[in-house]
């Protein structure tokens, strides 16, 4: 009876409907004292239930959980972004499939933001992002919603949900896809510096129109991945899907130089594939290298006619990008590093776009008949090759697993991994907190929430200021 339960509710990705604060939460285990700050932590929590709206368009979710000299304490808040607010205030929704407006919303609403992948610390702001607004600034302790931020109108239109923040000038690098419109085969770039003035802003054109998630940057180049998950806005006017899988199109990465242009960019191919996220990228000499979670077949996405993707295909594995900068070929080699299932992988942020030697991603258990459910983390070194691994009891999930570094001289990997972990039994949520570099050992702590954490996307560590 009980393992029916858990099947029934297996799946974590229902909404919770309320906001809350705990100040006092039960911690199993020590919560390590030099551990001060906050895990901020973002995901989708449709306000409504909107006919056909696909997961990834539903409203933010802010969770931060606040750890301080042992201590463990929790708030959540929904991002009140103009589409939230227009929500609220009718009591119903009136966006549904990729922030289109409802037949019956008011006439005058435009903004379909959701505010609901990502948040990030840089230059004094705190920033809930998606990737097809401008970022929303959040009051780091209350989580209260300031608006959108342009920085004085320097920059428009879309922006990533996932910005490189480089660890030795300290400059926010991102992009933007649909600069042009929905739909649209045109990219935007450019960077912020360290005191959070944009330095850099330009739009060029792509081979197609595709999803384009995440990108790469290292410490002279950044890479643009078009990759066949292509948008069209045909197929979205005629009722077909917005965003299909077109293997025939290929996959293109364009290399730009970040001292460069827009027009010196040189575009490389490769067979068919799709990649979310991007581990880590550096350079060798001649080459860049990347590693990413590598898709045979879009997940989440069908064909133009509506087919469903292969399943079998459509699972993510770690896989090493190279590209040779030396003239000699306009190809990228791919080479899987691992047959094991996993998404959301994450490094020591203070060698971003610089070799490593530590790597975490979570994992599928391959002895469980769930696929697609996260239930481990794998912690790898700078080759691929696994260095440990942890699942959970049968039936839990695990989010992305972020680094927070012991001190800031602390050697690479030296320091704590942070997850929350979706107890299925009792249908809530535990703040995991593991050495990173010993998580075969499990958690060295546990912060307990009375309540669950919906799967999310993604989140950061910002240290007590």
């Amino acid at each position: 009876m009980q393992q029916d339960a858990i099947a029934e509710r297996r799946n974590n990705i229902a909404p919770i409907p309320f906001e809350a604060d705990a100040p006092f939460l039960k911690i199993v285990g020590e919560l390590p004292r030099e551990l001060n700050g906050t895990l901020y932590r973002n995901g989708p929590n449709p306000q409504f239930d909107s006919p056909g709206a696909h997961w990834f368009v539903g409203d933010g979710m802010l969770h931060a959980f606040h750890l301080e000299e042992g201590r463990a304490s929790y708030r959540n808040r929904w991002v009140r972004t103009p589409k939230w607010l227009a929500e609220h205030d009718a009591g119903r929704a009136l966006f549904g499939v990729f922030g289109r407006k409802l037949p019956d919303a008011p006439t005058n609403l435009t903004d379909g933001g959701v505010a609901n992948t990502n948040i990030v610390f840089h230059a004094g702001k705190l920033l809930a992002l998606e990737e097809g607004h401008l970022p929303t600034e959040i009051e780091p302790g209350t989580l209260a919603t300031r608006g959108y931020c342009d920085y004085q109108s320097r920059i428009v239109g879309a922006f990533t949900a996932h910005p490189k923040v480089d660890p030795v000038t300290g400059e926010l690098v991102f992009f933007g896809y649909n600069a042009a419109g929905p739909l649209t085969p045109v990219l935007s770039y450019g960077s912020i510096d360290a005191g959070g003035k944009v330095t850099r802003f330009e739009r060029f054109e792509t081979p197609y129109a595709s999803m384009v998630h995440d990108f790469i940057v290292t410490e002279n180049h950044v890479l643009f991945p078009i990759l066949p998950l292509t948008g069209s806005m045909e197929r979205a006017m005629s009722g077909k899907p917005p965003y299909a899988w077109e293997p025939e199109k290929g996959a293109y990465v364009g290399v730009m130089k970040r001292n460069g242009t827009a027009k010196d960019i040189v575009w490389f191919r490769a067979e068919a594939c799709y990649v979310f996220h991007v581990m880590n990228a550096w350079e060798d000499g001649d080459r860049i290298i990347a590693d990413v979670m590598q898709f045979e077949q879009a997940p989440l996405f069908p064909h133009p006619d509506g087919r469903p993707t292969d399943p079998e295909k459509s699972r993510a594995r770690h896989c090493r990008w190279t590209f040779d900068l030396s003239g000699n070929t306009d190809r990228f080699q791919q080479t899987y590093l691992d047959d094991l299932t996993g998404e959301f992988p994450r490094i020591d942020d203070r060698r971003a776009g610089l070799k490593s030697r530590h790597g975490w991603y979570a994992c599928a258990n391959p002895r469980l008949p769930m696929f697609g459910a996260l239930s481990g983390i794998v912690h790898v070194d700078g080759t691929g090759k696994r260095l440990g691994q942890y699942l959970l009891p049968a039936g839990d999930t695990i989010s992305e697993p972020v680094f927070v570094e012991r001190s800031k001289d602390a050697a690479e990997g030296d320091g704590w991994l942070l997850a929350v972990v979706w107890r299925a039994r009792e249908n809530r949520s535990d703040l995991a907190v593991f050495n990173a570099t010993d998580i075969e050992a499990g958690p060295a702590a546990l912060v307990q929430l009375g309540h669950r954490v919906p799967d999310g996307f993604h989140g950061n560590w910002v240290g007590a200021q």
